[in-house]
């Protein structure tokens, strides 16, 4: 159960969802601390853009980096920073860096622009850390995080399709989802 939980964290703090869940609800709390402290982490790390995403699991003091991120320095340091919160034993970064493609940048920035400069996104482009973040990898678009609304799941998912990508995949979730996730975790 404790692995369920700490999954459940990982994807909801990194991704923009709900960062906060209860420390009663069954979570180690030392895990727990280790998991807010690395996550706030890699969120304040200031390379860390719409278009990497980080997950992290805490079990007993090891840290499990996993996702993808744009440049292999950022995969370096994301590591350097998690290493240095106390607490962490070991870090397993398992993190991948994404191939150098001309296709795959230009396709990352016109479907930011698509998204971000809809109306609709101008709240979340405001942001200080935009929820959804943009994963381009060989053509293929992942779409990842939290919006407010299947609405909002929707368009982005729209918006992100009409740009030449060869697929899109939208892992996008709504934060009644993360709540009902929450929720359901006791």
């Amino acid at each position: 159960m404790k692995r369920a939980v700490l999954s459940t964290l990982t994807a909801l703090a990194l991704l923009g969802g709900v960062a906060e869940a209860r420390t009663d609800r069954g979570v180690d709390r030392a895990n727990y601390a280790i998991f807010n402290d690395v996550a706030r982490e890699v969120q304040r790390y200031v390379h860390y853009t719409i278009f990497d995403d980080v997950r992290v699991s805490v079990q007993d003091g090891t840290v499990t980096l996993t996702g993808a991120v744009t440049m292999p320095f950022k995969k370096a340091d994301i590591d350097r920073r998690v290493a240095r919160v106390e607490g962490v034993r070991t870090v397993r970064n398992l993190i991948a860096v994404l191939p150098v493609s001309g296709f795959d940048e230009e396709l990352r920035y016109r479907t930011a622009r698509a998204i971000y400069g809809n109306p609709s996104f101008w709240t979340y482009a405001a942001m200080a850390n935009p929820p959804i973040h943009i994963v381009v990898q060989g053509g293929r678009v992942t779409l990842s995080g939290t919006v407010a609304n299947d609405v909002d799941r929707m368009l982005a998912r729209s918006l992100a399709s009409s740009l030449g990508a060869l697929s899109v995949t939208n892992a996008l979730r709504t934060d009644a989802e993360v709540r009902e996730q929450l929720e359901a975790i006791d």
